[in-house]
């Protein structure tokens, strides 16, 4: 199992990153990112602090850790710039907190972040057919997520993906160890949403083959 959205005590998560990790290999998982929600205030104060600890649990060899971003209620204006310093900063997995049903995101964020330098769209919501599609062309992936309340849309994302052939990954969106659901489950919220098994395959897939470009 792979979960390249997560949160520590850099922002809303109860573990700190070693510990994060930790609980991650108990659960059974062989990789996770370092999400932590980030806007202009605090993007350059976390990711450093990120890149060391991943980089000193991943040596360790029981499992690899990821340093990333979410960048979190963003302006849609300035999604774009910021994502471009996320990289700069040395973000391996650089997320955007869509447009999920359970929260008041800015309008507009899905298109701003599909128009961006990022790898994952999390919990888009009610995506549209444009923003779809423009997933699809720029290979960004839309995130299917265990997480309660933003996996409201589950369905609509798999189905929408399906149609225009968007990749998808699943993500548990861990802020504490219960979060990690394991491989059972996250299978079967992945076919609750509708996917087939050769999707949820794929879907699981993707995720390695972002870890995989992460660590070139």
């Amino acid at each position: 199992m792979i979960d390249l959205h997560t949160h520590s005590i850099f922002s809303d998560g109860d573990l700190i990153p070693t510990e994060l990790a930790q609980r991650a290999f108990a659960a059974g998982y062989k990789a996770i990112a370092i999400t932590d929600h980030a806007d202009h205030s605090n993007i350059d104060f976390i990711l450093p602090r990120i890149i060391k600890v991943c980089s000193k649990i991943t040596e360790k060899g029981n499992i690899t850790v990821l340093p990333g971003i979410e960048l979190t209620h963003v302006h849609p204006k300035d999604i774009a710039a910021l994502a471009d310093e996320a990289r700069k900063l040395g973000a391996k997995i650089v997320v955007v907190h869509g447009e999920t049903l359970a929260e008041p995101v800015p309008a507009g964020t899905n298109l701003a972040a599909l128009n961006s330098s990022i790898d994952i769209l999390a919990h888009p919501g009610l995506l549209t057919e444009q923003e779809t599609k423009l997933a699809a062309e720029r290979g960004i992936y839309l995130e299917i997520t265990t997480r309660k309340n933003h996996s409201l849309s589950n369905g609509h994302v798999a189905q929408m993906a399906r149609k225009f052939k968007a990749q998808l990954v699943l993500n548990n969106d861990a802020h504490a160890p219960s979060d990690f659901v394991g491989s059972k489950m996250a299978t079967n919220i992945a076919r609750g949403a509708g996917l087939t098994g050769e999707e949820i395959a794929a879907m699981f897939e993707n995720s390695k083959k972002l870890v995989q470009r992460a660590c070139v």
